[in-house]
């Protein structure tokens, strides 16, 4: 065994250890939330570290299956974060509900371990391992309320349609290997470049790039592969639902990266129009079907699918010729990270008494009865909806910005964008306006959330406001961690 290569996967190793670190303490004060907490947060702090020990640094770790660079530290973080905001909007959920804290939090670990193998993974074999690592935690987790019928039934549907669309993934990723005889990213890309110079596409590839997309279109809830979405959102345990919302997302978008950008990139010809489409009838059909929902839970369902459209419109930038278009997703991806796991915290605040539901009339008059939580629910809203100078805002702007650049058929892609952007302001509005002009429902009364949730709606409002007043911060990050060009 190469001792550096575990050095170049350390950040991984930790959360691995870190997980187990879990378990054991469960094992030796069992029912004691503090010491279980602890261990999460310091091991999680430790994974942090390694990974800011590695920034600016390159290599590759097992023979190349594996590659530590600066889109591998970016990655690595934001899935960090999402671990860290989960856990401390969880506790309040899982305790009143009597769902065992330390099993939560073990199988968020190992779903944020297969995230950052995904984020580094240069072998399409890997790749595929890694996804699995991330998504099978995530079907445990959507049924983790197992006595919630609805929760069962959210788990059983992403768990079926998720076991389809990765056997879909692994049958187009049989046919590229099949066609390049490598199954490395960087030997597929070679190989392909090849394949294009000398004619056009080979029915086997397009065979395997139609294969490909199903599958990872699946993975980010893109039209029409987003069935799955709405269900499993609302039966999952709204912490769930927050991490569902964005961790297997910014993942999925991490394989489009590593798989279409990196390996495919010589098709981009190809898989232009695809992505165009995707764009289009996901935001589209987001937007149009969020504005007609009354349970808050399955609008942000149907609104994190828009979200999906909008980051597709940067994938279909890049293909079109402008490189900004991966730094604008990975900006976008960050700050959504932010603003939605903050929205979906105050439905959790909400929710702290067993029997709260996420109907829309259970924020009537919010703002009144919790001026604050009233207050950070409309800051996280209006970033959703784009409204400067807040995170959102510049997200969209982004994107639309190098849909522009591009020019051709994505001048009207970005238009599009823009004309749902407006339209979302309707369903987000919508509940702005149920807590401050409508009056409250009494039965429905938040408890008042303890420290850890309240340190984790301090850190995603700070995030959401500091991405939008100091966006050159995160930019920064973004184009460095922008490997690919042209």
């Amino acid at each position: 065994m190469n001792w550096s290569d575990i050095g170049t996967i350390s950040p991984v190793v930790l959360a691995v250890l870190t997980a187990a670190a879990i378990l054991i303490v469960d094992i030796i004060v069992p029912g004691r939330r503090e010491p279980i907490i602890g261990a999460a947060l310091i091991g999680l702090g430790l994974v942090a570290m390694a990974i800011l020990v590695q920034a600016g640094h390159s290599g590759s770790a097992f023979g190349g299956s594996y590659s530590l660079d600066n889109l591998t530290v970016f990655l690595d973080m934001l899935f960090v974060i999402i671990a860290a905001l989960t856990i401390l909007f969880a506790v309040d959920y899982l305790e009143p509900r009597n769902l065992p804290i330390a099993e939560f939090a073990a199988v968020l670990l190992f779903a944020v371990t297969g995230a950052m193998l995904v984020a580094g993974s240069t072998d399409l074999l890997l790749l595929f391992v890694a996804l699995e690592l991330m998504v099978l935690p995530g079907y445990m987790l959507a049924g983790f309320a197992r006595r919630d019928p609805y929760s069962t039934e959210g788990a059983i549907k992403y768990f079926l349609l998720g076991s389809f669309s990765s056997a879909i993934l692994l049958f187009g990723l049989a046919y590229v290997w099949g066609m390049t005889g490598t199954t490395r990213v960087d030997g597929v890309s070679s190989a392909l470049a090849t394949a294009v110079a000398h004619g056009s596409l080979q029915p086997g590839l397009a065979m395997g790039l139609a294969f490909m997309t199903a599958g990872v279109a699946f993975k980010m809830a893109a039209v029409p592969f987003h069935y799955w979405t709405p269900d499993a959102y609302q039966g999952s345990p709204t912490p769930v639902t927050a991490y569902l919302s964005v961790g297997p997302k910014v993942g999925a978008f991490a394989i489009a990266l590593r798989l279409f950008v990196g390996a495919l990139g010589p098709l981009k010809a190809d898989w232009l129009p695809v992505v165009i489409v995707l764009a289009a009838a996901t935001m589209t059909l987001g937007n149009l079907v969020a504005i007609t929902q009354d349970n808050v839970k399955r609008m942000l369902a149907y609104s994190s699918i828009a979200h999906t459209g909008y980051i597709l419109v940067g994938l279909a930038a890049y293909a079109g010729g402008q490189a900004t278009g991966l730094s604008a997703i990975l900006f976008y991806g960050a700050a959504y990270t932010f603003m939605n796991m903050g929205a979906f915290a105050v439905v959790t605040a909400l929710q702290r008494r067993p029997g709260v539901s996420s109907q829309i009339s259970t924020f009537a008059g919010l703002g009144r009865r919790d001026p604050w939580l009233g207050a950070l629910m409309a800051l996280f809203l209006l970033s959703l909806t784009g409204i400067p100078p807040l995170a959102g805002f510049w997200a969209k702007a982004y994107v639309i910005l190098a849909a522009i650049q591009a020019g051709g058929w994505l001048t009207a892609v970005a238009v599009l964008a823009m004309i749902n952007a407006a339209a979302a302001a309707f369903y987000y509005l919508r509940v702005v306006v149920y807590m401050y002009m409508r009056d409250p429902v009494e039965e429905t009364a938040p408890t008042s959330p303890g420290i850890l949730f309240r340190a984790g709606l301090a850190i995603v409002s700070v995030g959401t406001l500091a991405f939008g007043l100091f966006p050159a911060l995160v930019t920064a990050a973004a184009n460095a961690a922008n490997v690919f060009h042209g």
